[in-house]
């Protein structure tokens, strides 16, 4: 008997808030069977998400599949199997403050966060943030000069006035040379290391599991998801998606609350 064709697509990318994820911080059982058949016919499931990895690892004991991740903004390649980062770049701290420095000099006070580097690596907020995801764990500083005590991976922001796409575009006009300005959902403008987007991240993922970008299918919501939907060979927007992922996407599927990843997977992998 021949050997089955290769599936269409080899790697399947897909972000988690907004896309992967319901508003309540599950995944679907329509969506897990999609997977598993996909995995069946032989594609590897990549989660490519902002989180990091300490978020993730959760999250993957429930899919019970993935056991690599790329976290962070791609700033960090997760191996949950092994609970290790096999790759990871930091945000240099004097940088991270220097840029909070030109931001506030350009549209007023920000409150900020970071997200420490490594896999027990704390989410530390300071005072006036709010947590845009209240599920997700963080501790509270008093001073903002405790943000940079340990290595960190990026810096989140939060402007009481301004919406996340005018402090994104307020930032990126100020801080280009210092650090990456994403917008990865709402209430969630962030800063990491100058040059990493999570098409960087799932690039060195690809290469890790001998995959090319070729057979690569992409799943997202967000305007951080551009660049890897850029290096894909498919980008598929969430029909919540934001207006600039909508614009470069290759196709739209249902939300993520009508299962809009496993619309799409049925179809390839049915």
């Amino acid at each position: 008997m021949a050997a089955p064709p290769p599936p269409a697509y080899a790697l399947i990318a897909t972000d988690l808030d907004g896309t992967l994820l319901r508003g309540d911080d599950t995944v679907s059982e329509r969506s897990r069977a999609a997977l598993a058949r996909a995995a069946a016919a032989g594609a590897r499931h990549l989660v490519v998400t902002g989180r990091p990895a300490p978020r993730v690892r959760p999250l993957l004991a429930a899919l019970g599949g993935p056991g690599l991740a790329v976290c962070g903004q791609g700033a960090q390649l997760y191996d949950a199997v092994a609970d290790r980062l096999l790759w990871s770049v930091t945000l240099d701290r004097e940088t991270a403050e220097t840029a909070l420095g030109k931001i506030e000099a350009e549209v007023g006070e920000v409150y900020a966060a970071v997200d420490q580097d490594g896999v027990d690596g704390l989410t530390l907020i300071e005072p006036g943030y709010r947590m845009p995801h209240p599920t997700l764990p963080a501790h509270r500083v008093e001073r903002r000069d405790e943000l940079w005590r340990a290595p960190i991976s990026k810096v989140l922001l939060r402007h009481p006035a301004l919406s996340d796409d005018e402090l994104a575009a307020a930032a990126r006009g100020v801080v280009d040379s210092l650090a990456t300005v994403t917008m990865s959902g709402p209430g969630t403008v962030e800063l990491q290391p100058c040059g990493i987007t999570k098409a960087t991240g799932l690039a060195l993922a690809a290469e890790h599991l001998g995959l090319g970008r070729e057979r690569a299918l992409a799943f997202g919501d967000m305007p951080n998801d551009i660049p890897m939907f850029r290096w894909a060979a498919r980008g598929v927007a969430m029909a919540n998606a934001h207006p600039e992922l909508l614009a470069v996407a290759d196709e739209v599927t249902t939300s993520n609350e009508d299962d809009g990843i496993a619309v799409v997977l049925d179809r390839l992998f049915a």
